[in-house]
């Protein structure tokens, strides 16, 4: 199946042509609208102390994400002061970017594809990262495993959460679509 752009992420597909079945088969639903789906993937990182002492590194981070996710990403900023951190109100502190849809897809294929097995040490995912809701959360120490992040032309080494939202009401099933996915899970 096409877009309207003649394109459909390897992953959406996938999803399309055989996960849903399969997890229709697992958990038994008897509607389609059961089947739980990717709703938002959240990246996130933060650069605590070193943005308090130089407003550009979350310029930095910014720029960063925005190549990874290739959507533009937003500055994050204090929304309270915190004298002991020397944080005032309104500080740049990080950056976020929202990804939806296709660039969702094409995001998860790129992490479990190529950035988590280049990570130093991957032993698989964390099973207990789960809220309790169906969404799934995971960090990365540094966010130059992704390869659109010249090595080279980095400034600083930025650790990042990822925060993977279903419409799964549970854990299980959660992990169950993930895993779908081929979400390199330990254990």
């Amino acid at each position: 199946m096409l877009d309207a752009a003649g394109y459909v992420p390897r992953l959406k597909s996938e999803y399309r042509e055989r996960i849903r079945s399969a997890m229709k088969d697992e958990f038994g639903y008897l509607n389609d609208m059961q089947i739980p789906k990717l709703g938002k993937i959240v990246l996130n990182i933060g650069c605590g102390a070193e943005a308090v002492r130089d407003s550009k590194k979350a310029g930095s981070a910014r720029d960063d994400l925005t190549a990874i996710a290739g959507q533009k990403a937003v500055i994050n900023r204090a929304r309270k002061s915190i004298a002991s951190f020397r944080v005032r109100e309104g500080m740049p502190i990080g950056a976020k970017v929202t990804l939806r849809g296709d660039r969702m897809y094409d995001f998860l294929d790129r992490l479990i594809t190529i950035a988590l097995p280049r990570v130093r040490d991957f032993r698989g995912v964390r099973t207990g990262a789960f809220d309790g809701r169906g969404n799934f959360a995971m960090g990365l120490k540094e966010h130059i495993v992704f390869p659109e992040i010249d090595y080279d032309k980095v400034d600083e080494v930025w650790g990042m959460d990822i925060v993977i939202c279903t419409t799964a009401s549970s854990d299980a099933e959660a992990k169950a679509l993930l895993g779908h996915f081929n979400m390199p899970f330990s254990g």
